[in-house]
């Protein structure tokens, strides 16, 4: 026994665009040949009753004028434009003149013009046969007024429509078809750069991602689709090859603290001294600020919402200004007013420690850092009188492991990532760090302001 649907099941729908689109197509026309053929139904049986009825009134009416002019017989000739009977009763509805021999119909009885009209018509239906009735008010000179009534069979008119009916309905299922057939293949033939795609897409993989989809030109949506696509794949080719540096710049980075310390502790067991006990113990706290760096922009990668507690920057660069007293070149803080903004203040304090650290590292004889506000802006400004940063290494230092002193930066102790984690704090709190050009180096930072 076949298993049965489950109760409630409904019938799958189309799931290709192409099925919906000409499923829809299908369901528009029949919606449309439905209203199209009940619309002609109705007009073409209204004319044809309109007709058939102004047919049997003229035919009544000229019964009528032979009673007014005292000339009517009792048998009265067979009217012509296919109306079948005519006949006039009088007051009491007794048959006085007829065209062919017959009792006045029941349906008759009563049937008069409403005051202040000569003629009425109704429809009858006599045991399914449908006839149309007119009557006129007739007047015999100094006598009663008489009725002619005209009645016609609306065989003609049943079957005039039962044959558009029939008509309509024997198109419609090919006209539907059609219609589907027309949406199925022109959906397919605008679809056909969308398989273009999807088949490239589906090459692409972490080896391959310079393959791009065929663009097919022009403005539509197709076109715009593939652009971007093609957009994304650059940018994913872009950050597949900024990893893949970006790992092979942090092996290189730590195998040589892991190579020193390895050396530094081989030294020390051959010849045990404070020396080399020491330089080991530098190498691994090096080792340990490069992990340390790599795992904040792992995080910072991943893009965490930052707290949103109020901090003042003025508050914060003059407690890193006191904490470096002494150091090897004086810092100096211009901030005379709050700047308040919210965020994260561990690493915003930190974001502000990586850019005065590499202030003081290229300064000749001072460090400046600014905090202010500047329109809805906050704004922290680190300047050194350094040698500077060339305007074609002003996008590329904030890169990962980007060194222009290379040599310098090593032995006092930087890691290549300080400026990478400032410019990645900044985006994460809504800013922006930026190198500028003057004496020296200037980085500033520009964060939404909560004044």
């Amino acid at each position: 026994m076949a298993a049965e649907p489950p109760r409630g099941a409904r019938r799958p729908l189309p799931r290709t665009v192409r099925g919906k689109v000409a499923a829809a197509a299908a369901l528009a026309m029949a919606l449309l040949l439905a209203a199209g053929g009940i619309w002609l139904y109705i007009v073409l049986r209204s004319n044809l009753l309109d007709n058939t009825t102004g047919r049997t009134e003229l035919a009544a009416r000229k019964v009528a004028a032979q009673v007014d002019a005292g000339t009517a017989r009792e048998l009265l000739l067979p009217p012509d434009g296919g109306v079948d009977l005519v006949m006039v009763l009088d007051e009491r509805g007794r048959v006085t003149a007829a065209s062919q021999e017959t009792a006045a119909p029941e349906e008759l009885a009563g049937f008069r013009p409403p005051e202040g009209q000569d003629s009425a018509s109704r429809t009858l239906n006599d045991q399914g046969r449908h006839e149309v009735a007119v009557v006129v008010r007739a007047q015999l000179p100094g006598g009663p007024a008489s009725y002619v009534y005209g009645m016609t069979v609306l065989s003609d008119v049943d079957d005039a429509t039962a044959a558009i009916a029939w008509a309509l309905l024997a198109s419609a299922p090919p006209l539907i078809a059609l219609a589907a057939a027309i949406a199925w293949a022109g959906t397919g033939l605008a679809l056909r750069p969308v398989t273009s795609i999807r088949t490239e897409l589906a090459e692409v993989s972490s080896s391959e991602l310079d393959r791009r989809v065929p663009d097919p030109g022009g403005a539509d949506e197709i076109a715009l689709l593939a652009r971007t696509v093609n957009a994304t794949l650059d940018r994913l080719e872009q950050a597949h090859v900024r990893q893949r540096e970006f790992v092979a710049d942090a092996s290189h980075e730590l195998r040589n603290p892991i190579a020193a310390v390895r050396s530094r502790l081989e030294i020390a067991l051959a010849a045990p001294d404070s020396a080399s006990v020491r330089a080991a113990l530098d190498d691994t706290e090096r080792l340990q600020r490069i992990a340390a760096d790599l795992l904040l922009l792992a995080r910072l990668d991943a893009h965490p919402q930052p707290l949103a507690e109020p901090v003042d920057l003025a508050l914060l660069a003059a407690e890193d200004t006191a904490r470096r007293r002494g150091a090897r070149v004086p810092v100096e803080l211009l901030a005379d007013a709050p700047v308040p903004v919210r965020g994260d203040p561990a690493q915003l304090e930190r974001m502000l420690a990586n850019l005065v650290d590499n202030a003081v590292r290229h300064a000749r004889t001072a460090v400046r850092v600014r905090a202010a506000r500047e329109g809805p802006d906050a704004v922290l400004a680190v300047s050194d009188d350094g040698p500077g940063v060339p305007a074609s290494d002003r996008s590329r230092i904030f890169e990962r492991f980007v060194r222009l002193d290379t040599a310098r930066a090593r032995e006092s102790g930087g890691t290549g990532l300080g400026l990478a984690i400032a410019r990645e704090i900044a985006r994460a709190h809504g800013g922006e760090l930026s190198a500028g050009a003057g004496p020296g180096a200037t980085f500033t930072v520009r964060l939404p302001g909560r004044f």
